[in-house]
């Protein structure tokens, strides 16, 4: 099984005919995605590859039932694509493109839960998600990812999601899904989605966490791991060297005040019974450990 997508998924990339929208879907449509349709107001009737090309969501909703959606359209456009998406009643939307406005986030977040409290968002700013075997939408390289599970991995870090990715797929561990939330300050699904997700999916039977500096959502993720998780997690948390009051590679790896630092991160999760790793790696081997211990490790295939 899997968390959020699978080989079901109906996918509809707004920006398709732009230069990243373009590369990633076609990459996403040989890894065996179902990249149904693109949008681009300016350009309906046209195709990429094949894939065709609506004014609307809500048209290529219509035409091939989709109920995904990969957003690359620009930042100032990201809030009514988003919108416009889930009125067409998307029920999953990607949002890749970062530098999103936090004003726009806010209200973005604050309407759907208004409106379309059943419509889930990963992002903005993020790397995707992939269910290796089945669906990948976003950036994310399928080539790095190992089929099978037992193992669900959820990130705040772009680079580090594929690094996780590799660094299990590498020792022959397959990943049921793998979920690259985005760091921005107000992400759309966040830890403890993917948490709560990966606990009541049969076949995820430990889950990979990875934060970074800045925020609160790994302490949160800690107290709902206390209260809610039986499965074994494990942790990495980056930037331990990272000064106060920089931010470091996005908008939500900011240590203020002595807040949101990788050290108090790091405290919350092993009180909540988190096995943390000090680096990728060796994440990495906690998780083979783990794996090891209960029989878990599927038998490599000839």
């Amino acid at each position: 099984m899997a968390i959020f997508v699978d080989s079901n998924t109906k996918v509809v990339v707004q920006g398709l005919t732009g230069k990243q929208g373009r590369f990633h879907s076609l990459r996403n449509l040989a890894y065996g995605t179902k990249i149904l349709a693109g949008t681009n107001p300016k350009k309906p009737g046209q195709d990429v590859e094949g894939i065709p090309v609506f004014a609307t969501v809500a048209q290529a909703v219509d035409e091939f039932g989709t109920n995904a959606s990969c957003v690359f359209v620009p930042a100032p456009f990201v809030y009514d694509a988003v919108m416009e998406a889930a009125s067409a009643g998307i029920e999953l939307i990607v949002v890749i493109t970062e530098g999103v406005p936090v004003h726009d986030e806010v209200g973005l977040f604050y309407e759907l839960e208004r409106l379309f409290p059943k419509t889930k968002v990963i992002g903005p700013n993020c790397p995707g998600i992939i269910t290796p075997g089945q669906c990948n939408i976003g950036i994310t390289p399928g080539e790095i990812a190992l089929a099978g599970g037992p193992v669900g991995i959820v990130s705040r870090s772009g680079t580090l999601t594929y690094q996780s990715l590799y660094e299990l797929s590498s020792k022959g561990i397959g990943q049921t899904t793998c979920v690259g939330i985005g760091g921005d300050p107000i992400p759309g699904t966040n830890f403890i989605a993917c948490l709560d997700a990966f606990e009541k999916d049969p076949d995820t039977k430990a889950i990979l966490m990875i934060g970074e500096i800045g925020g609160s959502d790994e302490e949160q993720a800690a107290e709902f791991i206390t209260d809610h998780i039986t499965k074994p997690v494990v942790g990495y948390v980056a930037g331990l060297s990272a000064p106060e009051g920089r931010k470091m590679g996005h908008a939500g790896a900011i240590v203020s005040h002595g807040k949101g630092t990788a050290k108090a991160k790091i405290k919350a999760l092993e009180k909540a019974g988190v096995i943390i790793g000090h680096n990728p790696t060796a994440a990495g081997e906690l998780i083979e450990n783990i794996l090891k211990q209960n029989n878990w490790l599927l038998p490599k295939s000839n």
